[in-house]
């Protein structure tokens, strides 16, 4: 008799800490970085954007190109700027990732998209001769294929130390889910249905997946992009040929553990294509894809990891 009364008032604190945390609000935090837009939702009772704004500004002072005093900037100017253990972390990942990949990825890459004009420069066509000579440069580094994630990853992290039980973290459609949205269900993340969309003015949705306790992140050839003499020339550059990829995969989101894998794989199967792409997620059951792909009719078609069909929105 004496466990009945301390079972009743278990079962009445679970209710009030239930009640508790529903009634809990959710913040919405906003703001730039990265050359991108950042969202941040989290259930919390207190405003953490200054925190979450000094983590984003840690890692764009060591990944940021924009950034001249970042630690790739440095590095990249022939500097020798002491390693962090956010830089050797990510420096591994990516390191990791190209080994996994048959080196799809590749941080080195940059120098190739500048030819190509898709980063700094614009719309320029390089020669042959251009394109060999800088395969063999493989001395400066370019994260961007893979710091967004990470952003989101340490933003993230930081939720968490505050003992933060919800919330979804967004950097230039890098995500990263934990528990339940504000309407107590698994956040509804959505996937861009592919369109010769440069301005990203259009945003059409191809689906949309339910999720929660995951990180996603999105490739794609169909914003980037610019046409020339009736060719059309993607930002993806193959790190073996130094030239544009030219295949049917239009669109790879990844979900993985971290986003910073997933970022990085997403970029890599755009480089491999479809059924190299398989391949990989073969060896890798930890990770599960949604892939966008034309027909040879002009049509788009979709392949994705049997075990994300319970998480596609019908």
């Amino acid at each position: 008799m004496w466990q009945l009364p301390l079972l009743t008032l278990l079962v009445v604190g679970t209710i009030l800490i239930i009640r508790q945390q529903r009634n809990m609000p959710y913040q919405h935090d906003t703001g730039f970085i990265f050359g991108t837009v950042y969202n941040v939702t989290y259930q919390s009772d207190r405003h953490l954007k200054a925190e979450i704004e000094a983590a984003l500004k840690q890692v764009d002072d060591e990944f940021s190109m924009f950034n001249d005093s970042s630690t790739v900037s440095r590095f990249n100017r022939g500097e020798q700027p002491r390693q962090s253990k956010m830089y050797q972390e990510v420096l591994k990942l990516a390191q990791t990732v190209s080994r996994e990949t048959d080196g799809a990825f590749d941080i080195t890459v940059a120098p190739l998209v500048n030819a190509w004009g898709f980063g700094f420069k614009h719309e320029q066509m390089p020669t042959d001769r251009q394109v060999d000579s800088l395969l063999k440069i493989r001395s400066q580094y370019d994260f961007s294929a893979i710091a967004k994630g990470y952003g989101s990853d340490v933003v993230a992290r930081l939720l968490r130390r505050h003992d933060v039980q919800n919330f979804m973290v967004e950097i230039g459609g890098e995500v990263v889910v934990q528990g339940l949205s504000a309407k107590q269900q698994p956040w509804r993340i959505g996937v861009t249905k592919p369109a010769d969309d440069s301005l990203s003015v259009g945003g059409e949705l191809q689906t949309v997946l339910n999720i929660t306790d995951v990180a996603m992140a999105t490739s794609g050839n169909y914003r980037n992009f610019y046409y020339k003499d009736g060719v059309k020339y993607a930002h993806t550059i193959d790190p073996k040929t130094g030239y544009p990829v030219q295949h049917s995969l239009l669109s790879a989101t990844v979900l993985a553990r971290d986003c910073a894998v997933a970022d990085a794989y997403a970029t890599a199967f755009m480089v491999l294509g479809v059924e190299k792409a398989k391949a990989v997620l073969e060896r890798h059951p930890e990770l599960m894809a949604y892939f966008i792909y034309a027909q040879p009719d002009s049509t788009n078609a979709v392949w994705f990891s049997p075990a994300l069909k319970a998480k596609i929105e019908e």
